[in-house]
């Protein structure tokens, strides 16, 4: 029996990394989550312990730190795409390099104060190799409700359906969206912001028959607004809100009183993407 190496990758996890910029007395913060991967011609290292080709993981997490002061922290985008190239250049066995990004958002309370954001993370992933360049970017954690402008009707019914078709119900979820960019030189921040700007705007003007219907709605929005982006994914878990019988109190409740659950809960998930490359998908069933 022949035993061979398979794929295999290492990097640091998870480096923890908080940038302040002073400007006079006002501070500005940048709270992120680094992580890098490396890949390439590492067989040595795992078959014999020759380690004369690995970079510590300990160097990765100090590069992080030392590119955030050297070269500041303009935008997730580019201090992955200069993270991953400098991997990628500088280490000649390797030959793709990953760095996934996450940012915390903090709300600012004076010239140096500020409170932490809700659950909402941006992200960044870049992956860099010797033929290419890929940029992804996102966020998770944005949690979105309308409290009507939704029904769900028509849909199958076998022995075991017992939920009613609505005409008025609350839609909710929370948006773990990925998006996918042609290009690097790009205004990062102002692509971020109209990309989520498109989500959300989508979500509230979306007369929604099916969560699956404004999925769709929102990608659309995204790719119509933003042509820097080829490719939107999408994952939207349902947060039911279910009404509460109220009869066994003598009460009505006219779609006013609800038990919002966590689980079970529905999971939508697809892909919105351009046909061909400049050419928005022509199946528009999901306008604004």
């Amino acid at each position: 029996m022949s035993i061979v190496l398979g794929a295999n990758q290492y990097g640091k996890a998870e480096v923890r990394l908080v940038r302040v910029v002073r400007t006079g007395g006002r501070h500005d913060l940048r709270d992120l989550n680094v992580s890098v991967t490396l890949a390439g011609d590492l067989a040595a290292t795992h078959l014999t312990g020759d380690n004369t080709v690995v970079l510590p993981t300990d160097s990765q997490k100090n590069t992080v730190y030392a590119f955030a002061r050297a070269h500041g922290v303009n935008g997730i985008e580019e201090f992955g795409l200069r993270l991953a190239r400098h991997f990628v250049t500088s280490q000649p066995t390797i030959d793709t390099a990953t760095v996934h990004i996450e940012e915390y958002g903090w709300h600012r309370l004076g010239p140096h104060s500020f409170q932490r954001a809700g659950g909402e993370v941006r992200t960044a992933t870049v992956t860099r190799t010797d033929e290419r360049t890929e940029v992804e970017a996102g966020l998770t954690g944005l949690v979105l409700l309308n409290s009507t402008d939704s029904e769900f009707h028509g849909y199958v019914k076998d022995p075991y359906t017992t939920l009613p078709e609505t005409n008025d119900r609350i839609l909710a979820t929370a948006v773990d969206a990925r998006w996918r960019y042609r290009g690097e030189a790009l205004d990062w921040e102002g692509s971020y912001a109209g990309a989520r700007a498109a989500l959300v705007d989508a979500f509230v003007g979306t007369y929604s028959l099916s969560l699956q219907q404004t999925l769709y709605a929102m990608g659309h929005r995204v790719l119509t607004d933003r042509p820097e982006i080829t490719e939107v994914r999408l994952s939207l878990p349902n947060k039911h809100h279910l009404l509460v019988d109220l009869t066994p109190f003598g009460l009505d409740n006219p779609n006013e009183v609800f038990v919002a659950t966590d689980r079970p809960y529905g999971l939508i998930e697809g892909t919105v993407r351009r046909a061909d490359d400049g050419t928005v998908d022509p199946a528009d069933g999901g306008g604004r």
